[in-house]
């Protein structure tokens, strides 16, 4: 039996004349915490009570890296993750370099490869990078490994992010909710437009 070969829908592969965009130079710098944009976020949010709970962190260039562990809250089969779960760890890493380009952005399309199961109890280390940026759509990929040295590679993912105002979360979600949320981080567009990616 022939394996087939992964997919990559033709939609998710970077276009010719796909440009890398520079890191702003308001972005925040390596080694500094980017996620919490909204305490509720199942993802990143400190006050959800059986969220991911993850950690991004800006890395070098346009890359950024999230930890997290899989709980008993985000089992899909007995004793393992669930897929939608690993796809939203990925989604939270990919959506970790609007800090670095400085706008908030949502998914487009994601497509997860699930390379291994993951037991209950794994630590995930992920990594994301953009590989371009073609108008409103940005291009990227991003992999989680189990959280050791040498650690397995569990899955990987490409993703089409699209670049959006604050305005669109507004129209889109809960404004008070929004406006609190851009309060908190003390949002600022004239100085800081990376403080906030709801």
């Amino acid at each position: 039996m022939t394996r087939a070969k992964p997919f990559l829908a033709a939609s998710m592969a970077v276009p010719p004349g796909c440009v890398v965009p520079e890191r702003r130079d308001d972005a925040p710098p390596p080694g500094t915490v980017v996620s919490g944009h909204y305490p509720w976020c199942f993802g990143c949010g400190n006050r959800h009570p059986t969220g991911l709970h993850m950690r991004v962190v800006a890395g070098d260039g346009l890359t950024v890296d999230g930890r997290c562990t899989v709980g008993e809250h985000h089992q899909g089969g007995p004793g393992l993750a669930h897929g939608g779960l690993v796809s939203l760890a990925m989604d939270e890493v990919l959506g970790g370099l609007g800090w670095l380009l400085g706008t908030p952005m949502v998914t487009g399309r994601l497509q997860v490869e699930f390379l291994r199961p993951v037991p209950v109890g794994t630590a995930l280390a992920l990594h994301a990078e953009v590989d371009g940026v073609d108008g409103r759509r940005i291009f990227s990929h991003a992999t989680a490994h189990v959280d050791e040295p040498g650690g397995a590679l569990l899955a990987r993912a490409f993703a089409v992010f699209v670049a959006v105002d604050i305005d669109h979360f507004r129209r889109h979600g809960r404004a008070d909710e929004v406006d609190a949320a851009v309060e908190s981080l003390r949002y600022d567009p004239s100085s800081a437009p990376w403080t906030v990616n709801p």
